[in-house]
């Protein structure tokens, strides 16, 4: 049984089958055939399982109980409260997709998105801790690690361990397989010594894990590459201060250095020299947890405007009744939407072992276009008092601008989307 999120849940009922759709038209046969009447069942993309939506709901309310109340006090001390990292495992939300054996709930992709929809429309720096943890490094974790690795980590990660994803180095952002850091083998094999650095590291002071991706074999290129479940304890490991960021300023950012950290060749995750593949695969899922991320943002800045504009009164009327608002709010309305749309296809594709790698990177740049866009014009709604930090519009402007760069810049993504199109009509 589960017990959180305010569910008590069996694994049974967690498989329950898609909502149908009430439809109370027959289809008649026509001339070309008949209709499939696997499309009486069909639902659409937001509409989401029993399950889902109990999620979605639970995770509003905590976002709205406990989170809101501390989002403004975390941002200007740039800092986590450790009682909201503490709820979050309490209620479940760290280990959505880890399987029950493991003390995790065994939710589906959706869930997990859903809940750092509903995370990020209170807190993007809250949600983004809950996306990395869940998207990348557990989901790396439970597809290539071993049953030793994942007996070791997988019940920690659920109930009271951060993991941190550790990719990004100087001279290497967009080129993220020039990497420098290097895993040297023992001579009897059975250790790996770590050496280099990282930078932009995400949840770095609360990790107690890493997930490290270093060069076994710089002779090899790219084809070196090794991923490495490291203890945030392990000698040799040096987190550096917090970057002083524009935006996400609650979420931990730090640099890391690695001198001769002896990592043992049990952890490492996978097969050596395959992290380059292990790395593009799970960022494909990371890019649709960005993007609902941004979703969330979007909404987050709507559900501060709309209330606003029917409140506010110019001339005599609420400026929502004016012609030239209802425009500018109804035509992002039809963009969230559309984002939302995107993003929760992919996730069903993913779920339903689909190729999704174009379709994930459509919904991280078009959420995240749509994010900066709902932000910005939400500031212009409010006047004045949305270039105040009275309400919290100014704090998701400067939240959103990341998502345009980080887990793949948005050129990476036209070059992806770009790229596949070729393949489809050559």
């Amino acid at each position: 049984m589960i017990h959180r999120l305010g569910l008590s849940l069996t694994k049974t009922k967690l498989k329950t089958k898609l909502l149908p759709l009430s439809i109370s038209r027959k289809f008649s046969v026509s001339e070309e055939g008949s209709i499939d009447a696997d499309m009486h069942n069909r639902s659409p993309v937001t509409v989401f399982t029993d399950d889902e939506q109990m999620i979605r709901e639970a995770v509003r309310a905590w976002a709205r109980e406990e989170l809101r109340p501390v989002v403004r006090d975390m941002d200007n001390e740039a800092n986590l409260r450790p009682e909201i990292l503490r709820s979050l495992f309490e209620q479940g939300l760290m280990g959505m997709e880890i399987p029950e054996k493991y003390g995790g709930s065994g939710l589906s992709f959706t869930s997990a998105c859903l809940a750092v929809e509903e995370v990020s429309r209170i807190d993007p720096s809250t949600s983004i801790l809950v996306d990395i943890h869940n998207t990348l490094t557990i989901n790396s974790l439970i597809k290539w690690g071993s049953d030793q690795l994942k007996e070791h980590w997988l019940p920690r990660l659920a109930t009271d361990t951060v993991s941190s994803f550790c990719l990004s180095e100087e001279g290497s952002g967009s080129d993220a397989f020039a990497m420098r850091t290097t895993a040297k083998a023992s001579h009897d094999g059975s250790y790996f010594t770590l050496n280099g650095s990282k930078l932009w590291i995400s949840n770095a002071m609360e990790a107690g894990v890493f997930l490290v991706f270093a060069n076994a074999d710089p002779t090899k290129g790219y084809k070196g590459i090794t991923a490495f479940m490291v203890d945030s304890e392990t000698e040799g490991i040096a987190v550096g201060s917090p970057e002083n960021k524009l935006g996400l300023r609650a979420s931990s950012t730090c640099p890391l250095t690695f001198e001769n950290v002896q990592v043992e060749s049990r952890h490492v995750l996978g097969q050596v020299g395959m992290g380059y593949k292990y790395c593009i695969n799970i960022l494909n899922e990371g890019r649709i947890g960005i993007a609902a991320q941004q979703v969330g943002i979007a909404k987050g800045c709507m559900d501060i405007a709309m209330p606003y504009l029917l409140e506010r009164k110019q001339f005599g009327q609420p400026i929502a009744d004016f012609q030239g608002m209802q425009h500018q709010y109804a035509q992002i309305a039809t963009e969230i939407h559309a984002a939302e749309l995107i993003m929760y296809n992919a996730c069903r594709m993913k779920e339903k072992g689909m190729p999704f790698v174009k379709e994930a990177s459509m919904a991280k740049l078009y959420s995240s276009q749509v994010a900066e866009r709902t932000a910005s014009k939400t500031i212009e709604w409010l006047g004045g008092i949305g270039f105040t930090k009275d309400l919290l519009a100014e704090k998701f402007y400067r939240d959103c601008k990341v998502g345009s760069i980080y887990e793949g810049t948005s050129n990476i993504q036209l070059q992806t989307i770009a790229k596949l199109l070729q393949a489809e009509y050559k």
